[in-house]
């Protein structure tokens, strides 16, 4: 499995990422040995980067449940700010974040976490600094490596532009491109890390229909970029075509995808593996489609 540095964290991280909102929402605690067989299926083959949320439903207590005792062979991602999970409290507050932690550092049984990002707030709570500030007391108290941000458009530009934070999480695929000409650049001139949330655009790139109501507005995009004319070259899957072109931009230090099945999840490695790179002439084909019509899109949250 590819490696990369992440950023200036010098965190060495698998290209290819374990999201955890699939599990957290998707299982429950009775399905704990299923929850388990995808994660171990994703570090035996070499996968280190695991990405949840507090708010992703039971993700973080199946984290420590079923991969806790492996906890030096992973990295561990977490995200936080919301309300979740019985919490009573205000969110995008610093005592939030700082409850947040702590039961994150509860929940998935360990003494450390190696990343904690805000997740998806706006420009007004950054600018406020309440909970960045929270960020940087957990990080200097030891309970987290590092710090980042995950989120998109314009409160993601702010990210990046503060210098405060070590790694940006955010919105790419073929028909999510915003972050390739507005992000990418300013984050690796500014040493941070890069995660790619959604590179497979929620299986909408080919399929008949939207696979679900969280992927309809991809979908539909898909729709319109695809109805441009079939892409160059010998014909792919459609989601190794997903995952090819986000692959093929090297300021994605690691890109996350989510399953519930650890069939599901051999695949994405083998894709990986042997699957990969894609034709370039597909990826430009693909830049150029989004430049023609995609231009005004707003990332997807």
């Amino acid at each position: 499995m590819e490696q990369r540095t992440l950023g200036n964290t010098g965190l060495q991280v698998s290209r290819l990422g374990v999201g955890l909102s699939e599990i957290g929402y998707g299982l429950t605690f009775a399905q704990e040995a299923q929850a388990a067989r995808v994660l171990n299926t994703a570090l035996d083959a070499g996968i280190n980067f695991m990405d949840t949320s507090a708010c992703y439903g039971i993700s973080e207590e199946l984290v420590g449940r079923t991969v806790g005792q492996r906890r030096q062979e992973y990295v561990l991602a977490t995200k936080c700010g919301h309300v979740a999970g019985g919490y009573e409290g205000e969110e995008w507050t610093a005592p939030t974040v700082r409850d947040s932690i702590e039961r994150s550092l509860s929940r998935m049984q360990t003494d450390h976490l190696d990343l904690v990002q805000l997740h998806s707030c706006g420009v007004d709570v950054l600018e406020r600094g309440e909970v960045v500030q929270a960020l940087q007391e957990a990080q200097q108290a030891g309970k987290t490596r590092f710090i980042g941000y995950s989120g998109d458009n314009e409160a993601a530009a702010w990210a990046v532009e503060s210098g405060v934070f070590d790694t940006l999480q955010t919105s790419f695929n073929l028909v999510d491109q915003r972050a390739r000409t507005r992000l990418f650049a300013q984050a690796k001139a500014a040493g941070m890390g890069i995660i790619t949330k959604r590179p497979i655009a929620n299986g909408a790139w080919g399929a008949p229909k939207s696979p679900s109501g969280y992927a309809e507005q991809y979908f539909e995009r898909a729709q319109v970029m695809a109805g441009m004319g079939p892409l160059p070259g010998a014909a792919v899957h459609r989601i190794l075509a997903s995952l090819g072109f986000t692959w093929a931009h090297d300021e994605v230090d690691v890109m996350i995808v989510g399953t519930l099945n650890p069939d599901h999840m051999k695949t994405n490695v083998e894709w990986v593996k042997t699957g990969l790179p894609v034709d370039e002439a597909i990826v430009q084909e693909l830049h150029r489609r989004f430049d023609e019509v995609g231009r005004d899109w707003v990332q997807l949250s």
